[in-house]
């Protein structure tokens, strides 16, 4: 199955092309048209997925362990496909919104760099190879941080670079040490030794290190400083890029290890990711409901929107996982959107300050509609896709007997609807602080600007609606993942211990 490897492939082609192209204009339409190849591909992969079954492709033919592997399975499948729409997104919305010096080529290089990151890191089925696609989107990420090359932004990238850079080294250390103990990297054949072994405490060690790096990565509790303290220094557009991707791959390679190999202590790695998932739901959402700049409100709803998925890790069954995947597609696509809508109320209004605006409803009621869909499928409000996502983990919460982290997730829930309610009282509601008459000439909104906030609140609005079959494959996907079997038997082939 040589096309699994496409998603990397195609955006790597897409930075050599842009390289070489000088004109910004064509630029643009190069990544609009490469962005939609490259869902196409994705929805392509996912259909041969549901007829063919899992595959794996070794690289240059050598058998695992030994080569390099590719794996598409329902996880990887359901996370390329809502990190392609979300490229498609943003892609049309840079058109508009990456202004002066960060409208060049070096932005749609950087991002095509970060989506092969992305993509590589959610097909690979070696764990090196996985930290080599963790550094590709590190350098890419850094790169488009500090795009407009401003003192804000620096400070905030060389934040996010440390404690990234940090949690590598702990990535690294622990590749070091697992493979030590076990002679091998392939994620597949760590499972067929790990799932036997009777030495829990020595496989601690390294599950440590990992912890430590993908929690980091994925910015849960205490490890999420770096996240607000940089992701409201970029253009919109980068923000919208890192709110809606970079956190979830460091949740999905938690959920990927935990349930595939790291499986030896499953009573205290539970217990803490229930910690840890209480925790980083109730901090993120507090530390929100503090702050008037609509970019520091939901940088911090997006710690506590993590929450949610290392909570329904935490439980452990196949319907809390299928709770927790359902949550990342839903909270990608709808994190995503209100950053998008955040970067349409400043160009209307010329601020993020929320104390400063005010009167959009009157203004435009499209923007309003648009704010609401996201803000409301954040919140959990039904018929939204966040509504289904939170009952689904509440309902697994339930009936694993964890009241504790249902009563947490649904507190946190209503703080996440006071946020967006403040947001709407502040910047739609009330009348502008400094209305005068040139406020009724502000800026137009044209449709291609706002078509991109059209696309994924639509999205939202559907996986709500057919709630039942998106719910579908995130249950196969989580079954899967709790039973692996199916996993280790494709990649290894009958590999013998």
């Amino acid at each position: 199955m040589n096309a699994i490897v496409l998603p990397v492939i195609v955006p790597f082609a897409l930075m050599l092309l842009l390289i070489i192209v000088r004109n910004s204009r064509l630029a643009q339409y190069i990544s609009v048209v490469g962005s939609t190849i490259l869902l196409g591909i994705s929805i392509w992969l996912f259909r041969h997925l549901t007829l063919k079954g899992i595959s794996s492709l070794n690289i240059g033919s050598w058998d695992a362990p030994f080569g390099i592997s590719f794996v598409l399975d329902y996880f990887s499948g359901l996370m390329l496909i809502t990190a392609s729409i979300i490229i498609f997104a943003l892609t049309v919305y840079s058109i508009y919104f990456m202004e002066g010096t960060h409208r060049d080529n070096k932005f749609y290089v950087f991002l095509f760099s970060l989506t092969m990151g992305v993509s590589g890191a959610f097909l690979t089925g070696d764990a090196f190879n996985l930290y080599v696609w963790f550094e590709v989107i590190l350098i890419s990420s850094f790169v488009l941080i500090t795009l407009g090359k401003t003192k804000h932004q620096l400070e905030g990238g060389i934040k996010y670079m440390a404690l990234n850079l940090i949690g590598s080294l702990f990535f690294l250390a622990g590749l070091g040490l697992l493979y030590g103990k076990t002679g091998t990297l392939n994620m597949a054949h760590l499972a067929h030794i790990l799932r036997a072994s009777e030495q829990p405490i020595l496989i601690n060690t390294s599950a440590a290190l990992f912890f430590i790096a993908f929690g980091i990565k994925a910015a849960v509790f205490p490890l999420f400083f770096w996240l607000p303290a940089s992701y409201h220094t970029p253009n919109i557009t980068v923000t919208s890029i890192f709110a809606g991707l970079l956190t979830k791959v460091g949740v999905y390679v938690l959920i990927r290890f935990f349930t595939l190999f790291f499986v030896q202590d499953q009573q205290f790695w539970l217990n803490l990711f229930l910690i840890i998932a209480g925790l980083t739901m109730v901090i993120g959402g507090m530390a929100a409901s503090t702050y008037y700049d609509t970019r520091r409100i939901l940088s911090y709803h997006i710690i506590s929107q993590i929450g949610y998925m290392i909570m329904g890790l935490g439980i452990f069954t196949p319907l809390a996982i299928a709770g927790a995947i359902f949550f990342m597609m839903h909270n990608m696509i709808a994190k995503t959107n209100i950053f998008l809508v955040a970067g349409l109320i400043n160009r209307v209004k010329g601020t993020f300050d929320l104390k400063s605006i005010g009167g959009l409803y009157r203004q435009s009621p499209v923007l309003a509609v648009l704010f609401i869909l996201p803000a409301f499928a954040l919140a959990g409000v039904p018929p939204l896709s966040g509504f289904f996502a939170k009952f689904v983990l509440i309902k697994a919460g339930i009936e694993a007997g964890q009241f504790l982290i249902v009563g947490v997730a649904i507190g946190t829930a209503m703080l996440t609807l006071y946020s967006m309610i403040k947001i709407w009282n502040e910047a739609f509601l009330k009348k502008n602080p400094s209305e005068t008459e040139a406020n009724h000439e502000s800026t137009k909104l044209r449709f291609f600007e706002i078509l991109p906030s059209i696309i994924l609140g639509a999205i939202s609005l559907l996986m709500g609606i057919f709630a039942a079959y998106v719910f579908e494959f995130t249950l196969t996907a989580a079954e899967h993942l709790v039973e692996p079997a199916a996993y280790i038997e494709n990649v290894l082939n009958g590999l013998k211990p």
